[in-house]
């Protein structure tokens, strides 16, 4: 059974982290990982948000997160799933599909 209360966060800059040259911007692995589990995990519903660490945060977590990003405790784009830090930096599809599928997302076959 799908967990249905399941949040994706993405937190980023539109600057490159410095140590993750190469890799697509922040907003850019927002959109590619939103098309990815929407193509694996059809009509399983979620909530994925995109916040700018750079911009002004009002909700309190997201800026205490955004500002461990800026105090380089992480890189960027950090993912989080109901609050637990999945990827920072390169991010790869397998450690977040499998954080998915521990909610209960259950793959299209």
């Amino acid at each position: 059974m799908t967990n249905k209360s399941v949040v994706i966060e993405i937190y980023g800059a539109s600057v490159q982290c410095a140590s993750c040259v190469n890799a697509p911007s922040s907003k850019d692995t927002y959109e590619w990982l939103q098309a990815a589990i929407d193509r694996k995990y059809p009509n399983t519903p979620y909530t994925i948000t995109y916040i700018d660490i750079e911009r002004p945060i009002e909700n309190e977590r997201h800026a205490n997160w955004a500002q461990r990003v800026l105090n380089d405790e992480f890189f960027y784009p950090l993912i989080l799933i109901n609050d637990e830090v999945i990827g920072e930096g390169y991010i790869q599809l397998k450690p977040v599909y499998q954080a998915l599928e521990r909610h209960g997302f259950q793959a299209l076959t």
